[in-house]
């Protein structure tokens, strides 16, 4: 069972296999308007990370999908990161989640039932750790294999937190360091060592529940986690959302020693190249600004951190928060400005 190497069934793991955010917005624009009823809080008009809906003055449903390819050769493993990846869109509206149900597609005649077996075995685990129940699901025969997890949570409506909700002068706060993305790239490489692997999973294993506690403090307007389309990218959301600019800080930004490393000698993600020219000319990048950072700011990140906006005088707290559950890398990144008349480009770093 474990000489069977995931990643060899898939053309791209993990969510360096999203769809390109140039070619999704095309798809989405001939996508025909649905019902917006009242009691919907947050739909697909700010790309925010799950859909939330109000069913009475003190509970609102937060509701997400998220799957993929392997992004690792062991099962278990990466059902665990599945897991953890779809559950992170719920935290990062503010909401705890209550309930999930597996979405499986998997290579029948080319996976044993004891592997498939593994990977639901490692999505169930993170489940039991969130404290919720795999409630049920679908599964169909396909080519490549795709695990993930449709989530159910619940939030107060006044502790929604959207992607678009951002101040002008608030803070920008980084959960989990940069370079998830690279390290798969390694590892599919075959240059990825051990202490790298142990380094890769424990960032993508790690649940983003603090985002229960980010949601109810004073001062947090905007929160999003940080995944396939790289800090850059999610970050360009914030500020479209928000009508707002942002500057950041690259001395600042929190990496994975390894992947900045293996960034530095060319070992970077094609979706981190696809990323930056869809977005690119939103963009300002400093002129010494080196090629790899670049490739780390648009790395897509499986099970990323989360991405906090905040008031500069609520920042300890927020800190204190990610570190007191584990988020020891956590750091202030740069901050959201006022969009000048004209800016051609509201993302700035420096």
């Amino acid at each position: 069972m474990t000489s069977i190497a995931l990643t060899q069934f898939s053309h791209g793991g993990g969510c360096g296999c999203k769809i390109a955010p140039g070619l999704l917005s095309e798809i989405l624009s001939r996508a025909p308007q649905g019902l917006v009823p009242p009691e919907l809080m947050v739909g697909l008009e700010t790309s925010d990370d799950a859909a939330v809906y109000r069913l009475n003055d003190s509970q609102a449903l937060v509701a997400t999908t998220d799957f993929f390819t392997p992004i690792v050769d062991d099962a278990r493993d990466f059902g665990r990161i599945a897991a953890t990846n779809a559950l992170s869109d719920i935290y990062a509206m503010g909401g705890t989640p209550i309930m999930a149900l597996a979405l499986v597609g998997m290579p029948i005649a080319k996976l044993p039932p004891e592997v498939i077996g593994q990977v639901l075995a490692g999505g169930a685990e993170v489940c039991r750790e969130a404290g919720i129940p795999i409630a049920g699901g679908h599964s169909i025969d396909l080519l490549e294999p795709i695990y993930g997890l449709v989530a159910l949570g619940l939030v107060h409506p006044d502790r929604v937190r959207r992607n678009a909700d951002g101040q002008a002068g608030d803070a920008l706060v980084l959960g989990k360091p940069l370079g998830v993305g690279i390290l798969s790239a390694a590892l599919k490489k075959g240059v990825l060592g051990a202490p790298g692997y142990a380094q890769m999973l424990r960032h993508t294993t790690q649940l983003n529940r603090v985002g229960i506690a980010l949601g109810g403090l004073p001062g947090v307007h905007a929160m999003t986690d940080v995944t396939g389309f790289g800090l850059a990218g999610h970050l360009l959301e914030v500020c479209r959302g928000s009508n707002l600019g942002a500057r950041v800080a690259l001395a600042d930004i929190p990496l994975i020693g390894e992947a900045a490393t293996f960034a530095r000698e060319g070992i970077v993600t094609g979706a981190s190249g696809r990323n930056w020219q869809a977005y690119g000319a939103a963009v300002r990048w400093p002129r010494e600004g080196p090629a790899w950072m670049q490739a780390m700011v648009s790395d897509p990140q499986t099970s990323g951190g989360l991405l906090v906006s905040c008031t500069p005088e609520a920042v300890p707290d927020v800190l204190a928060a990610f570190h007191r559950d584990g988020f020891a890398e956590a750091a202030v990144v740069g901050s959201l400005t006022a969009l000048a008349q004209g800016a051609s480009a509201p993302l700035v770093f420096e």
